[in-house]
């Protein structure tokens, strides 16, 4: 979709600061950081959210797995949170389902 900023990212008509890669996702840097790590993972695929991406299983597995790898990457030892927000009353802004990698620091509970 050329009017998702995800789609552009994937497509690299944007650059983001990418931190790891697969066929299927792609994973780089939140612009706003919430934690040490805040990395958000996508899948190449436009999909509108985490609802509509239990549709696609292998990519939602491909998500969660490369979350798993970035998380290793950046040292997440003692833990880490997966977050997929979903709609605008979520705090969805970019209807291109993402999954938000937050570590590096103690996170409290409950989350909002």
């Amino acid at each position: 979709m050329s009017d998702c900023l995800f789609c552009r990212f994937v497509a690299r008509e944007i650059e983001p600061a990418v931190v790891a890669e697969t066929d299927l996702s792609l994973a780089f840097k939140d612009i706003n950081p919430q934690a040490p790590t805040h990395v958000l993972v996508v899948p190449k695929r436009h999909v509108p959210n985490a609802g509509a991406l239990a549709a696609y299983p292998e990519e939602l597995a491909d998500v969660i797995d490369l979350a798993r790898t970035v998380a290793e990457q950046e040292g997440l030892d003692s833990g880490y949170r997966l977050v997929f927000n979903t709609g605008a009353d979520a705090g969805q802004t970019v209807f291109h389902v993402h999954c938000h990698l937050l570590g590096g620091r103690q996170l409290s509970w409950p989350p909002g």
